[in-house]
């Protein structure tokens, strides 16, 4: 069906598509109606599509455009990203996607929108491919699809989200509200308890509730009644109520103070209408007032009266309003993360290097070395006479690794700390009689002082090529699972990020007296990892687990490589041959 629509000259979008629409043209060929605004919404779930359509109206938010893109045999969510970026009606893209088909392509499309102004958020499912993947490394069984689509995000500057409604409450914010330019949240509120809760779920939100300087708290003071608090939070105290003008007056000192980045409204305002017709009509102007002076500020509200007119007067006028606290919080952090993470943009594969059909143990460490990896001096020997030999270049103590089991350490098949030849021999024989013959790698044991081991690893993902995993490795690197990833090739600066954004990081940078490690060669280690996985299309996964990082260097214990089975690699989920014989759609 898409072969025959492209060759009458023409694009498919579906099949099984809810349909499309366009407000700004007034094109309607969807078979739901959606309430008209400025976010670009893109879904493969047409229930979805439209349970995100009514969680906008009720933000009084709508949509610029909608595409159903169903099962993408044709026209792709990377093509309507491209296409939305470009809109002039679009100021945010929506993008519900269970198969990224070309992940690269998508990753670049949502980080030149992005880069326009029109952020895209994502929100996808989870895939059971890594579960039934037959992972031969430590790398296969961690980098999960999910961290795989986290580090896309990453570096396309894509916002994530579980659910539609968290979709629909950060669209608000990235429509709506300025980005704080730090962490210090000034918090204004009507009630102690408001005050407080929000206090506390800001501060979990990653925004830092610091007290005011005297002067500024002065300043507050000569605004409100005596018995107002005015730290931070900011307890009116009944100043509502005797003058409701006060919240203006107030907000407006907030948001233009060199001592605060963002202020958070939260309580009772919306819903002092109720004591009177002349008190409702000042909060109406209030509101106004509100609008006008913080057009260009980052200022988010929660009200518990999120319906009522000065309510939609906020929202309406550009403020984002919440009628939790938890999502208001929650969304101004996202802002402040954002702001303070700009995406490094999707790397750009390099060429491939010479293809490598070895991938034995000593073969690995070989190829690996030659791309820059360090390793201790070893030898792969066969028998004990070739042993004997082989030490005669190397110094003791040595270590003495059986070759013919995947977890050498687990099953006994590493022997530590051999001073001498004698003992030597003694090893040899011992792994020999316990595991089935086969080849053993002598190494030289590394000074292992102050260690920290980590897993650096990399694998060829379908949708978006190499990545690059690191963790806190040797035995324990699958229970603890403290993993970062991150699309290849990586930067050494991006791969010390990576390792410092581990929970695990304090290991490196120095915890409980013992001195920190040398981060910068344990970068150097991943970012040549990285490149020559990119390099090598044929390798499924490579890994170096454990890496030794000390004070003085490190250097890289083991190494794996996983062949890639033999073949050309699948086109990814979603695409048709051929694709890119006509222009993507902009219309």
């Amino acid at each position: 069906m898409a072969a025959k629509v492209r060759a009458a000259g023409a694009r498919l979008l579906g099949p099984n598509s809810l349909g499309a629409l366009d407000h700004t043209t007034g094109l309607s060929v969807a078979s739901n109606e959606f309430p008209v605004g400025s976010v670009g919404v893109i879904s493969q779930s047409g229930n979805l599509a439209l349970e995100l359509a009514g969680l906008l109206r009720d933000h009084d938010m709508g949509v610029s455009r909608f595409a159903s893109l169903g099962n993408q045999a044709d026209i792709d969510a990377a093509d309507l990203i491209e296409a939305y970026a470009q809109h002039p009606g679009t100021s945010a893209i929506a993008l519900y996607c269970e198969d990224f088909g070309d992940g690269q392509r998508l990753a670049r499309a949502a980080h030149v929108a992005s880069q326009a102004g029109k952020p895209v958020v994502l929100l996808t499912v989870g895939s059971t491919a890594a579960s039934v993947r037959n992972a031969r490394s430590h790398t296969g069984a961690l980098a999960s699809d999910q961290l795989v689509v986290g580090a896309a995000c990453r570096a396309a500057g894509i916002e994530q989200v579980t659910s539609p409604a968290q979709m629909a409450d950060l669209l608000q914010a990235l429509v709506r509200t300025k980005a704080p330019g730090g962490r210090r949240l000034a918090i204004l509120s009507d009630g102690g308890g408001h005050a407080s809760v929000a206090s506390d779920i800001a501060t979990s939100a990653g925004l830092q509730v610091a007290e005011f300087p005297a002067e500024l708290q002065s300043s507050i003071a000569e605004q409100l009644p005596s018995t107002a608090i005015v730290g931070n939070p900011v307890d009116v105290a009944g100043g509502g109520e005797q003058d409701i003008d006060s919240f203006a007056r107030i907000v407006d000192q907030l948001v233009t103070s060199d001592d605060v980045d963002a202020v958070l409204l939260t309580g009772y305002f919306g819903g002092y209408e109720s004591y009177g017709p002349k008190i409702g009509a000042l909060e109406l102007e209030t509101a106004r007032v509100m609008v006008a002076n913080c057009a260009d500020a980052a200022f988010v509200v929660q009200t518990m009266n999120a319906r009522t007119p000065a309510a939609t007067v906020l929202r309406t006028g550009g403020i984002a309003v919440y009628p939790g606290i938890d999502e208001a919080a929650w969304a101004l952090g996202r802002l402040r993360h954002r702001q303070a993470h700009p995406p490094e943009g999707v790397p750009v594969s390099p060429p491939p290097s010479a293809e490598t059909a070895e991938h034995g143990y000593h073969a690995s460490r070989q190829i690996l070395a030659a791309a820059g990896i360090p390793f201790v001096p070893a030898a792969q020997v066969s028998t004990a006479e070739d042993l004997l030999e082989a030490v005669t270049d190397l110094r003791f103590p040595l270590v003495l690794k059986h070759l013919g089991s995947e977890h050498k350490s687990d099953e006994g098949g590493v022997l530590l700390d051999i001073t001498d030849s004698a003992a030597l021999l003694r090893g040899w024989e011992m792994l020999q009689e316990h595991f089935p013959p086969a080849a053993c790698s002598v190494e030289e044991m590394a000074d292992l002082t102050h260690v920290t081991e980590l897993l650096v690893g990399a694998r060829r993902d379908p949708r978006f090529g190499s990545v690059v995993l690191v963790g806190i490795g040797g035995i324990f690197a699958e229970i603890l699972s403290d993993v970062r990833c991150a699309l290849a090739p990586v930067t050494p600066a991006a791969a010390r990020d990576l390792l410092l954004g581990l929970r695990g990081s304090a290991l490196l940078t120095g915890a409980r007296g013992r001195p920190p490690v040398d981060i910068d060669a344990a970068a150097l280690i991943v970012a040549r990892l990285s490149r020559f996985a990119a390099e090598h299309p044929e390798i499924a996964e490579v890994e170096c687990n454990p890496v030794a990082v000390t004070p003085r260097g490190a250097v890289a214990l083991d190494a794996r490589i996983v062949l890639a089975p033999s073949g050309p690699d699948p086109l990814p989920a979603g695409s048709t041959e051929p694709r890119g014989s006509t222009s993507s759609p902009k219309n």
